[in-house]
């Protein structure tokens, strides 16, 4: 919670267009062959040829019709997949990890519609996915602002069959263009996301926003205590001044991030 200096989103902004390869709009390669500034190919004339790409100098140094065929350029598409499953509650510090999330998606919606950019949201992990189009300008932060009001994290159980992994394979079929997806979660996510996630890096740039709390990586010393897994409700009391327990678990979780990893 929050304002965010200004120097903080400008870095931000920075990374991301060399992260993406791109300034200014149009430095985004379309799919495309049609009206735009890179140069695809100069080849003579055949019947079918679209008569409005005729290259009028190439004409009339060879004496035979030639057309000039160009590459349109785009402006690029950020895509943001927003984690909404209940271990996005937690939090033990100053903030929660839902709110480190939402702060993301703002900053990242605001740096994405610059240079004429779009911006799409997302959703998962509550039963129903929220998916906004992608769109510019003052509209699309509106729409997610809104998104972002109707909260960012659930309570009670996690929902099946809308984890990150079928968000991931939705996300699939609506970008068909290049363009950049950044995922903002925990990674929690007991359901295979591996693979959709490899398919859609094939395609587009994809940057992992990480949201962790520091006592799920190491416990401390509170003695005898209850923790209640967030996703399925499960409780179990640990006695936390066991030295053997708090090894146990740092291991575990270094594992496990090393798998993440």
């Amino acid at each position: 919670p929050g304002p965010m200096p200004a120097a903080a989103v400008d870095a931000l902004d920075l990374a991301l267009v060399r992260r993406t390869a791109g300034a200014l709009p149009g430095e985004h390669r379309g799919l495309g062959v049609g009206v735009g500034t890179e140069l695809a190919q100069l080849r003579p004339y055949v019947f079918g040829d679209d008569v409005r790409q005729i290259d009028p100098s190439a004409s009339a140094r060879t004496g035979v019709p030639h057309v000039r065929q160009q590459i349109p350029d785009r402006a690029l598409t950020t895509w943001v997949v927003l984690d909404l499953s209940p271990s996005m509650a937690f939090g033990t510090a100053v903030r929660l990890k839902s709110d480190v999330a939402e702060g993301v998606v703002r900053v990242v919606s605001r740096l994405g519609v610059r240079r004429g950019g779009r911006v799409s949201l997302l959703t998962c992990g509550t039963g129903h996915v929220k998916a906004l189009p992608p769109r510019g300008g003052r509209r699309a932060i509106g729409a997610i602002r809104r998104a972002l009001e109707q909260g960012v994290a659930t309570d009670g159980p996690a929902q099946t069959g809308d984890g990150l992994g079928a968000a991931l394979l939705r996300l699939r079929g609506m970008a068909r263009q290049p363009g950049l997806i950044v995922i903002v979660s925990d990674f929690r996510d007991p359901t295979d996301w591996g693979r959709p996630l490899r398919a859609l890096a094939a395609r587009h740039r994809v940057l992992g926003a990480e949201v962790v709390d520091p006592r799920e990586t190491q416990l401390v010393d509170a003695g005898l205590v209850v923790l209640a897994d967030p996703e399925d409700g499960r409780q179990v009391e640990v006695d936390t001044s066991s030295k053997t327990l708090r090894e146990t678990f740092a291991r575990a979780e270094a594992e496990r991030r090393e798998r993440l990893r």
